[in-house]
């Protein structure tokens, strides 16, 4: 069974994922922030491939985005940092990024790079549904990954049911229609959202993103799905901590209390 399967066939609720940039702080941080992560009792991490036009994301992770390229890294040599990952951590990892440079490496070629490295998954926001359903979906199958589509509160119900069929590991709530960042609270309006979701007692659980930062948010969201994938407030724990760990530790205090 896939690690992302396995984690929520479990019993276990408020979950916490964490994103990070590849790259980020410095090139060779990739490992050392995982097995951090781990330590910290982390549910799942989500590893930014680095793309120098992340229009997803808010100023945050772009400028780590920026940081990690400057810093020389790239798909391949993000793959040599995760040869011997498994030797660390049995955690799912999921790969997050844009579709334009994995087209350029090739998505096969992805796709059977991360499983030999043992990556779990994917999320891949600017696939449009129709080209992952005839292109990519036969690939993601063959070689057992998931791969993560997202919903936003514009979506419309059917076309949640649509992305909840083509999606496999979990659905990606995305808190709001803006880019990524963090938020310190969730209004009425994105509440009456995550239960609209809820209630449609969707094939995939359910993670939210985009704007988790603190204990309240984090709650908030969890109340109505499964946990919640924090990122931008993590990123910047990492460039003004002193270490990896100081990073780690504070995030999860803010988090979980």
């Amino acid at each position: 069974m896939n690690r992302i399967d396995r984690l929520f066939a479990s019993n276990k609720k408020n979950l916490l994922s964490v994103y990070f940039t590849a790259g980020f702080p410095q090139l060779d941080d990739t490992v050392g922030i995982i097995r951090a992560l781990d330590a910290a009792g982390v549910d799942m991490v989500e590893i930014g491939m680095p793309f120098s036009d992340p229009m997803a994301d808010g100023p945050v992770i772009q400028h780590s985005s920026q940081v990690a390229l400057q810093n020389g890294i790239s798909q391949q040599r993000l793959f040599d940092q995760l040869k011997d990952i498994r030797r660390y951590t049995d955690m799912p990892l999921v790969l997050m990024g844009y579709i334009n440079p994995v087209l350029q490496f090739g998505f096969e070629n992805l796709c059977q790079k991360a499983v030999e490295v043992g990556i779990d998954g994917f999320i891949i926001p600017d696939i449009p549904l129709d080209v992952y359903r005839k292109e990519f979906a036969p690939i993601v199958e063959k070689y057992g990954l998931c791969f993560t589509l997202l919903v936003t509160p514009e979506t419309s119900d059917e076309r949640v049911r649509e992305i909840d069929a083509a999606s496999s590991g979990f659905v990606y709530l995305v808190s709001s229609a803006s880019t990524t960042g963090a938020q310190k609270d969730f209004d009425a309006q994105k509440q009456a959202y995550f239960k609209r979701i809820e209630a449609m007692k969707l094939r995939n659980p359910l993670m939210v993103g985009f704007g988790v930062s603190n204990k309240e948010t984090f709650e908030a969201a969890a109340a109505h799905t499964r946990g919640c994938i924090v990122g931008s407030a993590f990123v910047k724990l990492l460039e003004e901590s002193t270490s990896i760990d100081e990073a780690v530790k504070i995030l999860v205090q803010r988090i979980r209390g």
